[in-house]
């Protein structure tokens, strides 16, 4: 009986098809001073707002889950700089320059091939997408300190809208 049960388990198993990975995560990058932060929201990003000082660093950033903008993470010092998103249009790079102090540069890049590129281009570079091809932006964490945004990373992940809006 024993036999035929494990069996019977392991024929199962061969036969389940195996789960796929959607959830990726790009290392943080930056110097990490500061309070930590995550954009939280519900559903699709459908906006992004950038706050930098001219001619130095990015200050804040802001994500629209929907019809709904986050809370602002860092500072809205500086100039704002906003793209919104088409429907079905997503995120699928964040792209920049950052040194051991502040993020300097992010460059978001759509599915449509539009981006959004605020800051300066100077420092070391990133460049953050996401392991399935599926995916897309659904949450950026880091650091900020009073002054502006000292170190980003990137979360990547399949929003699933027929689901109510969850993501995997």
């Amino acid at each position: 009986m024993f036999s035929f049960l494990f069996i019977a388990v392991l024929c199962a198993s061969c036969l389940a098809k195996p789960a796929l990975v959607y959830y990726s995560y790009s290392r943080a990058v930056g110097g990490g001073s500061g309070t930590s932060f995550s954009s939280d929201g519900q559903g699709r990003i459908t906006g992004v707002r950038v706050w930098e000082i001219n001619n130095s660093y990015i200050t804040g950033i802001q994500l629209r889950y929907d019809y709904i903008w986050s809370q602002r993470l860092g500072r809205t010092n500086g100039h704002a700089h906003e793209l919104d998103l088409f429907d079905g249009e997503v995120i699928f790079q964040v792209s920049g320059k950052y040194h051991t102090n502040y993020i300097y540069q992010l460059i978001f890049v759509t599915s449509r091939g539009r981006s959004l590129i605020v800051g300066q281009p100077s420092q070391s570079s990133f460049n953050f997408y996401p392991i399935h091809a599926d995916a897309e932006l659904i949450t950026l964490s880091g650091r900020y300190n009073g002054n502006g945004i000292t170190s980003l990373a990137a979360h990547w992940g399949v929003v699933f809208i027929n689901q109510g809006n969850s993501t995997a």
